[in-house]
């Protein structure tokens, strides 16, 4: 089965997102945005001992659990304390947007396909693409939503921490 494949590590590196959305309901109508914010939370983040993004947040709108910062919309005030607080710039400020949405992988019930996969069009970098890969930790490949594809070096792994 097809899936959207993301390249963190090239996504990561672009200055700026332009990548459109079929989903005109996304916000700035950009999907992958919410992406990289899971990915990043999932993957890339260091796991500070204290949590510095977390314990900055004046509505509590990040938890901690399992490890694994999570940010409600409903909280979030888009103030970017955390984004700031952060040592490593782990958060970025273009994803605390006052909503999010999920990729739906441009639902067949609700898209044409000459439709189908805007954001891999529109991508300059060539970081999204659209293939059968499957997950694999050798690859550091990982399933982030269904049919979603991520290749990103896990820093947990990397540095064999434990959550």
């Amino acid at each position: 089965m097809k899936k959207l494949f993301i390249d963190y590590e090239i996504c990561n590196r672009c200055p700026e997102c332009v990548v459109r959305c079929s989903y005109i309901f996304h916000p700035g109508n950009n999907g992958i945005i919410s992406l990289r914010e899971q990915i990043a939370f999932n993957f890339a983040c260091r796991r500070c001992d204290d949590y510095p993004c977390v314990n900055s947040c004046p509505t509590r709108a990040l938890k901690r659990e399992d490890g694994i910062i999570t940010r409600s919309n409903f909280m979030c005030i888009s103030c970017k304390s955390c984004a700031l607080a952060c040592p490593f710039g782990t958060i970025d400020i273009d994803w605390l947007l006052y909503s999010k949405n999920r990729c739906d992988v441009c639902a067949e019930s609700r898209i044409d396909e000459n439709q189908r996969f805007i954001c891999v069009q529109s991508c300059p970098y060539g970081a999204l693409k659209v293939l059968e890969n499957e997950p694999e930790d050798k690859k550091h490949l990982y399933e982030i939503e269904k049919n979603i594809i991520v290749r990103v070096i896990n820093w947990l792994e990397l540095y064999q921490i434990k959550k």
